[in-house]
């Protein structure tokens, strides 16, 4: 799985506009429910709050990998997005979320979700690849950053 399957280009955020985990959460949201009106943004918003009161989804090194599965969802879709300033999602370093890789995967996609969690963790957990992110111009550059640095795994 290449995050490229998963990852458009219209969802790149170069500049989440949130304050708090759950600004972020719902406009992450409403950027996917943009391209895919066949999902609720309230119950996506849910979904993915509802998992983070399972245990914050923000893995340190200013990485957070909001997910969850919603019904009606006929595949694995990302969205992208960056805060410069950083947000606080409660991470396990206490550092401030700067990189979100949103997943929202079929009720039923067991081990696709988990390979989709892996990839991402595993992309973004290269430091020159996230200050390269952190120093990109627009939305056209992250996805470029992220094809590219997806396509040498």
């Amino acid at each position: 799985m290449k995050i490229t399957d998963i990852l458009e280009p219209e969802m790149v955020v170069p500049q989440l506009k949130g304050q708090t985990k759950t600004d972020i959460l719902r406009e992450l949201a409403q950027q996917l429910c943009s391209k895919h009106p066949e999902i609720a943004l309230d119950k996506l918003v849910a979904v993915l709050a509802e998992r983070e009161r399972l245990g914050s989804t923000a893995i340190g090194d200013a990485i957070a990998i909001p997910h969850g599965k919603l019904r009606g969802v006929g595949k694995i879709l990302g969205v992208f997005g960056r805060s410069t300033v950083g947000v606080d999602f409660e991470s396990l370093d206490g550092s401030p979320t700067q990189l979100c890789f949103m997943l929202v995967a079929p009720e039923d996609s067991a081990s696709l979700h988990l390979k989709a969690l892996a990839r991402v963790s595993r992309l973004f957990k290269d430091a020159p690849f996230r200050e390269r992110l952190m120093k990109a111009a627009d939305s056209a550059e992250l996805y470029k950053l992220i094809r590219e640095e997806d396509s040498r795994y």
